[in-house]
């Protein structure tokens, strides 16, 4: 089976992957996979970015999203006369002859990667490229497009997927559109001395879960900073030299700014 696998720790936002779906699609139509893609109004490969964190620690992150070309797949469930079918390589393709007028087909995808062509009266998705691999490519022209490899296709079972994850609403679906380091939580600050107005590095900063378990450990840097990153959404406190001080991250992630470590 073929299958997506995108590292977001490699994805630097060049939006290249994004930017080739529209030039491969739009204007163009690759019968019997795909009618030509709107320019507006779809990203068959989109990218995500969020802004995180609060200053003076702010990050952004950028997720391609795609179809997961799922096993079982709602729109396939959602189409009549097999107008959603999979191929033998396991893309997901819409018809675009028999899937006219067939809106539940994209109104059954959980992840909303299933866009409505009102002009055409009919379900568009990410088809893999398949008229591309079908003329001797390995890989579609959102891969191909990436200069960071932040993003892989290929057999699944030839893909590293150590600690790979599938995206919400996929998870339970057989998705074969696989991510690394999601972005999650992290906790940030900085200690200072107060009295001696200075930051104090290298003192030690634990992060305790509500249970008291120490999460994880570090040393401030020689600016005075600690930052706890990746951890899962929770409350938690951050003990500094026997202080302690709260931060609730099960929502956002956390920046407790100048905190007192003497």
């Amino acid at each position: 089976m073929k299958a997506f696998l995108v590292d977001v720790a490699k994805c630097n936002g060049c939006y290249n992957c994004q930017i080739s779906c529209k030039d491969e699609h739009c204007g163009t139509e690759w019968m019997p996979y795909a009618a030509e893609q709107p320019m507006t109004g779809q990203f068959w490969c989109k990218v995500d970015e969020q802004v995180r964190g609060s200053v003076p620690v702010v990050r952004v992150s950028y997720t391609p999203l795609m179809c997961g070309h799922c096993d079982d797949a709602p729109c396939m469930a959602a189409a009549k006369d097999d107008a959603a079918y999979r191929r033998d390589d396991g893309l997901v393709i819409i018809d675009p002859a028999k899937a006219k007028g067939q809106r539940a087909i994209m109104e059954a995808c959980p992840m909303g990667t299933v866009y409505w062509n009102d002009e055409l009266n009919l379900p568009q998705k990410c088809t893999g490229c398949a008229h591309l691999l079908d003329d001797g490519w390995a890989e579609p022209r959102c891969v191909d497009a990436c200069p960071t490899g932040a993003l892989a296709f290929g057999e699944e079972g030839e893909l590293d997927l150590e600690g790979a994850e599938q995206l919400g609403a996929m998870s339970g679906l057989g998705a074969h559109a696989w991510y690394k380091n999601l972005p999650k939580r992290f906790v940030s600050g900085c200690v200072v001395d107060f009295a001696a107005r200075e930051v104090v590095v290298g003192v030690e900063v634990a992060l305790v879960d509500e249970a008291g378990v120490e999460v994880s450990r570090m040393a401030t840097d020689d600016f005075g900073d600690f930052l706890f990153d990746r951890v899962e959404p929770a409350t938690y406190t951050v003990r500094i030299s026997g202080k302690g001080f709260a931060a609730d991250a099960r929502k956002k992630d956390i920046s407790l700014g100048d905190v007192a470590g003497m």
